[in-house]
């Protein structure tokens, strides 16, 4: 199993505070709400949190930020203890902090507390920058990433740099390989940067699309994707944008998806990926994120996760319980869905783009090859189990893909316990053996309209009979009904 490489984020890490509680009135001495038996938490914050977002998903970060002697630097350290190596420049003043006050969630009002800036740079620090492989900068604007802006500046010439900008920061350096600012910070930027230009009024795309472009050029970066909230990212070269959507809706907590966004995005650069998949990545773990239940499934007492599976073929399922897990923690509602998914086709990806709407997060269970061996007989799989499960994996729909090797899912299933058990209409008449055990823990089997005429057995079928260097003809309508 390939483990993840690892990253080194360089930024301003902060200490953040939330109280949450219920509203039921306003307070009889002015109109104001009263918070009423209010809870306290406090975690990582700005460059701490996207540290601890990227050692989460399982790969080795040092954090180079600035912390002094006040009591927050300290609860800091003490939060971020084996989670990540801490590489510290001293701190002017007291370390920056934020508190968010929430009903039932929502945020009522956000306290702002202590300017601490880094005073100066240091070797360790340098040294840990000419040693990254990878760099992922998060500039709050508090010092970090200016007083080591030469050793950014030299490694962003030698290895992947992405850059997380905030309005307080400067810009990025030149030729980082992909700079993530959100449409507001972005058109700041633009701005700034004295290239804002006129905008279509209105339309949020043109705008973004307009201000990623400028951006390119203005700080000679390699790519700028512009975050757009629940609808993904746009990401430009400089010339036309792609735009890369959100999977899903995702209602929730959006505090730190930035971050999230970020932290997937510079990993997957140290890994060696192109940006256009790194960003395709980071838009799906954002909204897996907030869906998820956002900070809250980050939670401070609990260690990083183990390495997430590789596309190589390694084992995935324990991936898929946590993400179930967490998604049940936070009160979401798990989907499963089940198949061989032997040459995945239209009717497959309509089924599980239909699942993933109805809920939370999608698990796919799909059959080992010895298991579709006994089902489907001698010749199959088509496509061995690693490559199925890379290719479901690398659906925005999917969130996680669990493997069983018995003939049906029930002993997957009940270590799951999802919600919803998925399943094509071509089920209707038939029944599933598996519809009690879901129903035991107040589960639902639900059946989803299939795309008529879709089969592997039919694909594979006419792919062996046509003529060499003719392409398949369209299936007709009524072959092939199951979408396995």
């Amino acid at each position: 199993m390939t483990l993840p490489a690892a990253l080194l984020v360089v930024g301003d890490a902060l200490l953040d505070h939330d109280v949450s509680g219920r509203v039921t009135r306003l307070a009889p001495d002015a109109p104001v709400p009263v918070v009423s038996e209010p809870r306290r938490t406090t975690r990582p914050g700005g460059a701490a949190l996207a540290a601890c977002l990227a050692a989460a998903d399982g790969r080795p970060v040092t954090l180079v930020t600035a912390l002094g002697d006040d009591p927050d630097s300290a609860e800091l350290r003490r939060l971020l203890a084996d989670r990540v190596d801490l590489v510290e420049l001293p701190l002017t003043g007291a370390l920056s902090s934020k508190t968010r006050v929430l009903a039932d969630g929502r945020p009522l009002l956000r306290l702002d507390d202590g300017e601490g800036r880094a005073r100066e740079a240091t070797e360790e620090a340098a040294r840990a920058i000419a040693r990254a492989g990878a760099v992922l900068v998060a500039d709050y604007g508090r010092g970090t990433a200016e007083v080591l802006r030469e050793a950014l500046a030299d490694a962003a010439t030698r290895v992947p740099v992405a850059w997380d900008p905030h309005p307080r920061g400067r810009p990025p350096v030149p030729g980082v390989r992909l700079a993530t600012p959100s449409a507001a910070e972005a058109h700041a930027f633009a701005g700034r940067a004295g290239d804002a230009g006129e905008t279509a009024p209105g339309s949020e795309l043109h705008t973004a699309a307009q201000d990623a472009g400028r951006l390119v050029r203005a700080w000679r970066a390699v790519s700028v994707a512009v975050t757009l909230g629940g609808r993904g990212a746009l990401l430009s070269h400089g010339e036309t944008p792609l735009l890369v959507p959100s999977p899903v809706t995702a209602e929730g907590d959006a505090c730190g998806a930035g971050d999230r966004f970020a932290a997937t995005a510079a990993g997957l650069l140290a890994d060696g990926e192109l940006v256009e998949t790194a960003v395709r990545q980071a838009v799906h773990a954002a909204t897996r994120y907030v869906a998820e239940g956002g900070v809250r499934s980050l939670a401070p007492e609990s260690a990083p996760s183990e390495p997430p599976a590789s596309s190589s073929g390694a084992e995935p399922t324990d991936d898929a319980l946590r993400t179930a897990a967490r998604v049940r923690a936070a009160g979401g509602t798990v989907v499963a869905a089940g198949g061989c998914f032997d040459l995945l086709h239209a009717g497959h990806v309509a089924l599980l783009q239909a699942a993933r709407r109805t809920g939370d997060c999608l698990v796919v269970c799909v059959n080992s090859d010895a298991s579709v061996r006994r089902r489907k007989g001698h010749g199959r799989p088509l496509v061995p189990e690693a490559d199925r499960i890379r290719v479901l994996r690398a659906l925005e729909c999917v969130d996680a893909v669990a493997v069983f090797d018995e003939d049906t899912p029930e002993r997957l299933l009940a270590e799951l316990r999802p919600h919803i058990w998925a399943k094509g209409g071509d089920y209707a008449r038939t029944s599933l053996p598996e519809a009690p055990l879901v129903e035991s823990w107040g589960g639902q089997v639900v059946l989803f309209p299939y795309l008529d005429g879709r089969s592997t057995t039919g694909l594979a079928e006419r792919a062996a009979l046509a003529p060499r260097g003719a392409a398949p003809r369209p299936e007709a309508a009524g072959g092939g009904r199951r979408p396995r």
